[in-house]
């Protein structure tokens, strides 16, 4: 199923993220995991991640072929244009396809680790726009970006942000899933610039909850984020505790996502980091309702 599907039926669409494993016993371990996610809370599709220069590529193509053939669950693999030219992603894609995959969320990359600016290879696609187009000639999928609702971190100014990103969904976008955040008037501060600016594709709160400090204020840096000021003070005395750490992560991101849907949020991503019980206790309690 493409995703753009389950958003058309108006009902929140909740869905998680993992990154492909590095080796084959953790393989299995990820797909019991998704398996009990996929029991207990029915997710309307799961992602998995794609590491830098094509990294894991074999371990992402797997694991989005398992989760889609074994488990029956819609799939979405991410893309980067990190260290491919377009003939390699063109056969990636196909891969992908041939196994009866639908959805990719088409995406830049981070640069490669030690370098600060991202270059395209020869015969490569210099950001995720170009990848879209590329993508959007070549196949019938739907196709996800990414957004950042604090402004992306190499945009020079929100106006400039949102004009980017309106070119990205113009080239053929179908939705868009957000960067972690931790206040939720970010994210309608963000909806409500982009919506003026004519861009009405369903806009997917990305959410990560904390379940170690000194790991999400590294994400964080490296994103563009911030941990609220109320949110930080209450984290600095039990950072070193983790489970009063992963309490709070939980209690903050479920009062969050309740709100979000209370709201009218389309749904929402979760990134699980290939773990499962912050997760399952948000969306449990958010179903709840």
């Amino acid at each position: 199923m493409k995703i753009k599907e389950l958003f058309a039926q108006k009902e929140p669409v909740f869905s998680f993220e993992f990154f492909p494993p590095k080796t084959d016993k953790a393989a299995e371990k990820l797909m019991e995991t998704v398996a009990e996610l996929k029991g207990a809370l029915s997710p309307g599709y799961v992602s998995v991640t794609y590491g830098a220069g094509g990294s894991t590529r074999e371990r992402t193509l797997e694991c989005v072929r398992r989760i889609h053939t074994e488990l029956g669950l819609t799939a979405m693999a991410h893309l980067t244009c990190v260290g491919h030219t377009a003939v390699e992603l063109t056969e990636i894609v196909r891969e992908l396809v041939d196994a009866g995959v639908e959805n990719v969320l088409a995406l830049r990359g981070d640069p490669p680790q030690g370098e600060t600016r991202f270059s395209a290879v020869d015969g490569g696609f210099a950001n995720a726009s170009q990848l879209v187009e590329h993508l959007r000639g070549e196949f019938d999928l739907c196709l996800g970006g990414a957004c950042y609702p604090e402004r992306h971190p190499e945009a020079i100014s929100l106006e400039s942000d949102v004009r980017w990103l309106k070119h990205k969904v113009e080239q053929g976008v179908d939705f868009l899933v957000t960067q972690l955040f931790f206040d939720n008037a970010d994210y309608f501060a963000f909806v409500d610039r982009i919506r003026a600016a004519g861009i009405d594709v369903p806009v997917i709160p990305g959410i990560m909850p904390i379940t170690n400090v000194a790991q999400i204020e590294r994400f964080t840096s490296m994103c563009g984020a911030r941990i609220p000021e109320e949110l930080r003070v209450r984290l600095d005395p039990i950072r070193d505790d983790a489970a009063a750490v992963m309490a709070t992560g939980i209690e903050h991101a479920t009062l969050q996502c309740r709100a979000l849907i209370a709201a009218g949020a389309p749904g929402l991503h979760f990134y699980t980091l290939n773990k499962s019980h912050a997760t399952r206790s948000i969306l449990a309690s958010v179903k709840a309702l």
